[in-house]
């Protein structure tokens, strides 16, 4: 871990996180622990966030500092990956959702971790979901939402893709803010994941790597 990176990406000073994220990287740095110090810094913005310490401004600041430090790191990453894709996993924000942040992280983290993935977007309604999964035919789909009413907009999509006859074909999992098992149950899906890292694990242990 950074501990400058964090603080960097915490206080807004983009300029100084690019720099250091840089500096880390042509030190010859280990990218996933640059990584790891860009979750760390993110999830104590989504905190303060949370509790009414910064706004929506400062979480797409954050987001941004994340979106650009991960382009960085990535051809770092993609040299110690196998050329052969572990599985497929379809990605999207719910219907009335329009937060992308979290989904972001994931998209990236599954990415280097050797998934193919397909990310559909911000408020996707669930027809959308079961068209993406027929076209791509992902063996995991993966929910975000922040807001309590992507409770129920995940609930209908569970229900409209065991409508379409393909809940079978794939393992559901949801995450984001306001997201807990509780939801999970509502929902109908077979995990809840706490951040990037547990839906990667969860992605690995479906697939059955390690």
């Amino acid at each position: 871990m950074s501990k400058e990176l964090i603080e960097a990406m915490v206080d807004m000073k983009e300029q100084e996180a690019l720099s250091i994220a840089k500096g880390l990287l042509d030190n010859g740095g280990d990218p996933i622990k640059i990584l790891d110090s860009c979750s760390e810094a993110m999830e104590i913005v989504g905190k303060r966030f949370e509790t009414g310490e910064y706004f929506l401004p400062q979480l797409m600041m954050a987001g941004e500092m994340l979106s650009q430090i991960s382009i960085m790191v990535k051809p770092h990453i993609k040299g110690e990956q196998t050329k052969e894709s572990l599985g497929k996993v379809l990605i999207g924000t719910v219907k009335g959702d329009i937060h992308n942040i979290g989904k972001d992280i994931v998209t990236f983290m599954l990415d280097v971790n050797g998934f193919e993935v397909k990310d559909i977007g911000v408020d996707v309604p669930p027809e959308k979901f079961v068209e993406a999964i027929k076209e791509f035919k992902p063996q995991i789909v993966g929910m975000s939402g922040l807001l309590t009413l992507a409770y129920d907009s995940m609930k209908d999509t569970v229900q409209a893709i065991v409508n379409a006859g393909l809940r079978d074909n794939v393992k559901i999992m949801i995450g984001g803010g306001q997201m807990d098992e509780k939801v999970r149950e509502y929902t109908a899906s077979d995990a809840y994941c706490q951040d990037a890292m547990a839906g990667v694990s969860k992605a690995k242990e479906w697939i059955g790597v390690k």
